[in-house]
């Protein structure tokens, strides 16, 4: 899906299922809660930390895509078109960032 079709259909999900968006600053405080449990997984699989019993069938993709929701939900409920928010965002990245990656030692 596309993610203007993924900002409908978090729109008619919400607006159906989950009766109304929470307010913008509720939905601030549970995307930082998602990011946070995705830090977890990814602190526990990738770093050093290990796996608590409570953390084990933890799908990380699942809680990527808690992260995303919350983000469309967010986006939708602030007139926030991300297609059009994200080409613009390469658009920046590919005039400020054209060598600068290329030319950091650290990368090479």
């Amino acid at each position: 899906m596309t993610i203007e079709e993924a900002q409908e259909k978090v729109d008619h999900w919400i607006k159906t299922v989950g009766v109304r968006y929470f307010n913008e600053l509720t939905n601030m405080t549970i995307l930082t809660e998602e990011v946070g449990e995705l830090a977890r997984i990814m602190a526990r699989k990738y770093g050093e930390q290990s796996f608590k019993e409570s953390d084990k069938g933890k799908d990380l993709g699942d809680e990527m895509a808690d992260v995303l929701w919350v983000l469309i939900c967010l986006a939708n409920q602030t007139g926030v078109d991300l297609t059009k928010a994200l080409e613009k965002n390469f658009e920046k990245k590919n005039i400020r960032d054209i060598d600068r990656h290329k030319n950091n030692d650290k990368l090479k």
